[in-house]
């Protein structure tokens, strides 16, 4: 009988273990990158690390994206003298491994399936309009910004695909999507994203980009259209555009292709949007205004949400069964969270 017991502890230990990930989400307000730990049934904030170099100010980290091999993690800091940078944080201790110098408010990070680069935007928030602005690639080993590339009116969103070729920029100002070519840093194609579609004509100011899993397709959050454009990766051509709620933010393909999720910022909402038949399958609502950043759990049953917060009230990460279509835990997470990404440890 005691092996048959011993048998029976170890399965109930295995099936309480937390699964081999963790969530971070950055705090533009706050300097700092919260890591949560989800098992299934709770989420719950684990360690809190401090980013930034300016104790009398705001350096605002945006953004965080996980390494392929889970032993790195990066965050862009928007501040600077006079520019920001990107952090490369170990795995192990969180502690800082290198800085490299961005250019004018960085945002969303985009790496390599290999790791090697970093394509970073440089959105520009406060500057004047029409203007062009630069997207970073950043040689992650040595942590050497080695271009700075002349892209379009306010980058934002960027992305590359799973083969590692091709980068993908959305410009807010600018109305466009653009393929940077991985090898030659150069520009390969752009294509206007503010012909309107089912959405009414109306202009897209396009924030994210996702790609879908097989590299087909691109998946363009319109802020202004309300809308997620579908667009044909191999050649930019617009497949479909499906009306979501108002201010679509960001839009995240889940890692089985199934879903697309849309964070409606000014609607208080995310549109689930059904891959296959290219329709709204349901709008979930969330517990605070304003929704912001999308990942998922490697095995694709749940959603994770970041929220920012809205003057003292705390903003949080929701958990979206995505079985069942609900929120099953909410965790506060103060300071205007906006960028979330999982890592996945050893």
């Amino acid at each position: 009988m005691r092996p048959l017991v011993w048998l029976v502890a170890l399965a109930a230990a295995l099936a309480t273990r937390p699964p081999g990930y963790l969530i971070l989400v950055s705090s533009e307000s706050g300097d700092v990158v919260t890591q949560l730990a989800w098992d299934g049934s709770a989420l719950r904030a684990v360690k809190t690390v401090t980013v930034g170099v300016m104790p009398a100010d705001i350096d605002g980290p945006h953004h965080v994206a996980g390494s392929p091999d889970g032993r790195f993690w990066y965050v862009t800091v928007a501040h600077g003298t006079p520019f920001g940078t990107l952090w490369k944080m170990a795995a192990e201790g969180d502690t800082l491994v290198g800085r490299a110098p961005l250019e004018l408010f960085p945002t969303t990070i985009a790496l390599t399936p290999d790791g090697e680069l970093a394509f970073v935007a440089n959105s520009d928030f406060h500057g004047d309009h029409p203007r062009v602005n630069v997207v970073s690639v950043v040689h992650t080993p040595r942590m050497r910004t080695l271009a700075n590339l002349p892209a379009c009116d306010m980058p934002h969103g960027v992305r590359v695909n799973r083969a590692g070729t091709r980068v993908y920029v959305t410009c807010m100002e600018s109305d466009e999507v653009l393929e940077i070519d991985r090898q030659t840093f150069t520009i390969a194609r752009r294509r206007s994203t503010g012909i309107g579609g089912q959405a009414g004509g109306h202009e897209c100011s396009p924030t994210f980009v996702s790609v879908s899993p097989d590299d087909r397709r691109l998946y363009i959050a319109c802020n202004h259209g309300d809308a997620l454009q579908v667009r044909d990766a191999a050649t930019l051509d617009l497949v479909s555009e499906i009306p979501t709620g108002a201010g679509a933010y960001n839009a995240e393909s889940s890692p089985d292709g199934r879903w697309v999720l849309v964070t409606n910022k000014k609607a208080r909402s995310v549109s689930l949007i059904d891959a296959n038949t290219l329709t709204e399958a349901a709008r979930i609502p969330v517990s605070k205004p304003l929704p912001h950043g999308v990942a998922y759990s490697p095995d694709g049953r749940y959603a994770f949400v970041s929220v920012e917060s809205v003057g003292t009230d705390p903003g949080a990460v929701e958990v979206i069964d995505l079985a069942t279509r609900v929120t099953v835990a909410i965790a506060p997470v103060p300071l205007q969270p906006t960028g979330i990404t999982i890592l996945e440890t050893p």
